[in-house]
């Protein structure tokens, strides 16, 4: 049975395009008030719009993870709006240029573990602070496979989703007595506008893609959706610290 999630507010960040429109829109059809927060305002608000058409109440905030201003502005608006917190999908990630580890360059450095890294740490500082208060709640962070392997030319990007895994384990264990779970998905190679960054629109590239999955195919967005929403559900409610590869068996 598809969980739902009547009642609930889900945030969702990243929810421009990708893994994280995905899932802005599962919780919007699973019944859950989504706060659909991005630096891109014109999809952004697509999103919001989306979400709205499934019958339910969705706001679009612009904001900046990497930014504490930002992120507090973020969840304010939350809570002005809908009161409350439930459930948070800090899935806001940039890649990064491709450099080998030497000759990186230290400004996209500090972009790529602002954003993805710190995005994530600043994202659950606040959404905890209010899941305290209210008595509980439910976080997913999304890390990679690049979380758990390396890869040439994106070190910033490895080294930024293995540290996502490292704060979701941390976060999960300081939090576990409080009612609240904090797990981590791991996309494997996912159809979204990220891989088109990295095959530069190669169609040749994107097969080879495919073609190294075990399963024969790249993942879709709403394939990644489906397994954060089942770690936000009740019957999820014995799993914290664990990280979801969703990467049709790359990993293995």
């Amino acid at each position: 049975m598809w969980p739902q999630f009547g009642g609930k507010v889900a945030l969702v960040t990243g929810a421009a395009s990708g893994i994280g429109r995905a899932s802005a829109l599962a919780f919007a059809r699973a019944g859950a008030k989504v706060v659909v927060a991005d630096v891109q305002v014109e999809a952004g608000e697509e999103t919001a719009a989306l979400a709205r058409a499934e019958n339910t109440d969705a706001i679009f905030v612009r904001a900046d993870v990497s930014l504490r201003p930002d992120v507090e502005a973020l969840i304010g608006t939350a809570l002005e709006m809908y009161g409350r917190l439930d459930i948070a999908h800090n899935n806001a990630g940039i890649s990064g240029p491709q450099a080998m580890l030497a000759d990186y360059p230290e400004e996209a450095w500090d972009r790529v573990i602002g954003i993805n890294l710190k995005g994530v740490w600043l994202c659950m500082k606040y959404e905890l602070q209010q899941m305290l208060r209210q008595g509980g709640g439910v976080i997913v962070n999304t890390s990679s496979t690049a979380g758990q392997a390396g890869s040439r030319g994106v070190s910033a990007y490895v080294a930024s989703k293995h540290g996502i895994i490292g704060l979701t384990r941390a976060a999960a264990l300081e939090y576990a007595r409080n009612n609240i779970r904090v797990n981590a998905v791991l996309p494997g190679t996912i159809h979204t506008p990220l891989i088109d960054v990295f095959t530069g629109g190669d169609e040749r590239l994107l097969q080879q893609f495919a073609e190294s999955e075990p399963v024969g195919r790249l993942g879709t967005p709403e394939e990644v959706a489906s397994a954060v929403l089942w770690l936000c559900s009740d019957g999820a409610s014995f799993v914290t610290g664990a990280t979801l590869a969703v990467d049709g068996g790359r990993l293995a």
